[in-house]
């Protein structure tokens, strides 16, 4: 088991079926998960998608950078609501983003996410890296070579890295493991390239899995899990 995990949350996984806004169900699922592994010790930190409110990229008549801004303002309501919800069920959180938000959040630093985290507090980075052009698998990298996380789980609404879209290619042939070399020689797509040589450069693995699945999260942060782990 990981003594310090970085948990990445796609906007969509949160949505469930609804495919947008909030599932309270869902969120309050990843909650009780969340709450068991605080309980055995394990740090934890969050960074969320925003599709479940924007995806800024399909639109031509939006410039790029404000539709980035917009993205990374959806974060910032992803981990408000998920960090209430966080503390409906008993933990302790706090929030971070890379620019201010008035009294909602609090500014970035290292030091601070970790002694919170040290505090059995549940860290949530939001706002993505604070710039345009960057996604939040991005950010999500980046926060975690900072706060030398052990590993990145990505919880997402497929159960792993395939060789072709399994929603388009019905003999999709799924990796139990991969190195992310191979990621970024194949364009598997898992995550975008600047997040493959973060990772790549600086060694974090990461493990890619159905986030509906039944307990996802605390068996993957165990070892035990049906996703695909990547080698850095």
């Amino acid at each position: 088991m990981y003594k310090r995990i970085m948990l990445k949350l796609s906007g969509e996984a949160l949505a469930g079926e609804k495919k947008t806004g909030f599932c309270e169900e869902t969120c309050t699922k990843v909650a009780n998960q969340v709450k068991a592994l605080v309980d055995a010790g394990i740090q934890v930190a969050i960074v969320t998608g925003g599709g479940n409110f924007w995806r800024g990229r399909s639109s031509e008549k939006i410039d790029r950078t404000k539709a980035d801004q917009i993205g990374m303002l959806a974060t910032v309501m992803n981990c408000t609501y998920v960090s209430e919800i966080f503390r409906s069920v008993g933990m302790k959180t706090e929030i971070f983003t890379p620019f201010v938000c008035g009294a909602f959040t609090k500014l970035f630093s290292k030091d601070d996410a970790v002694s919170a985290m040290e505090e059995g507090k549940v860290v949530f980075f939001a706002g993505g890296t604070g710039h345009p052009y960057f996604s939040t698998d991005t950010s999500t990298v980046l926060r975690a070579i900072e706060i030398e996380a052990d590993i990145i789980l990505s919880g997402k609404s497929i159960d792993g890295v395939y060789d072709s879209d399994p929603a388009v290619n019905p003999d999709a042939k799924k990796y139990d493991e991969i190195s992310i070399e191979e990621v970024i020689d194949k364009r598997l797509g898992v995550v975008d390239l600047a997040s493959s040589i973060l990772c790549m450069e600086n060694h974090m693995p990461m493990m890619i899995f159905g986030l509906n699945e039944p307990d996802a999260i605390t068996n993957t942060a165990k070892g035990v899990t049906k996703g695909t782990l990547i080698k850095a």
